[in-house]
């Protein structure tokens, strides 16, 4: 993988994140875990180039991202969607689902991802807050996405490095 110059770093995020899909993946210290992401998005926040995300409670990758404070965002070229799909679908806690995906864990920066990937984000969390039902301006978002109010954790962190194979 080469390193990109964050200045020259340009995609669609409503395509590469929306429809494409991403691996969020984080380690602690006995395994790496990673899930299957649609949500989430690139910006500027206090000063600093950020990726934001949203992990819900009961996904085991969350207790990863919370105890290592880092993880990578690793996005793949189209014959990998159906492994993505398998990746969002299955537990890491029921199953060593990596291994059953046949993706091959990596490192950059010391932040596991895997050599598949096309693209990688390697980022540091700066702040999580757990959404709230009454702080949704539109009730009908809360209503459509959390009949279980199984609120997501959103997640800023700093883009420390951007990586391609290309």
């Amino acid at each position: 993988m080469k390193e990109i110059n964050i200045n020259d770093f340009k995609i669609n995020p409503f395509e590469k994140i929306g429809k494409e899909w991403m691996l969020v993946t984080s380690e602690n210290s006995e395994k790496v875990n990673t899930m299957t992401a649609s949500w989430g998005g690139f910006g500027v926040l206090w000063n600093k180039n950020v990726a934001f995300i949203v992990l819900r409670p009961q996904r085991y990758t969350k207790e990863f991202v919370d105890s290592s404070n880092e993880f990578s965002l690793s996005f793949f070229d189209e014959q990998y969607k159906s492994t993505l799909g398998y990746l969002g679908k299955v537990s890491g806690r029921n199953e060593d689902k990596i291994a059953n995906s046949n993706l091959k864990i990596t490192h950059i920066n010391n932040v596991p991802t895997f050599e598949e990937a096309s693209l990688v984000i390697i980022c540091k969390n700066l702040y999580k807050q757990e959404l709230k039902p009454d702080c949704f301006i539109v009730p009908s978002l809360d209503e459509k996405n959390y009949p279980n109010k199984d609120y997501h954790t959103l997640y800023f962190a700093e883009i420390t490095g951007i990586f391609s194979n290309r």
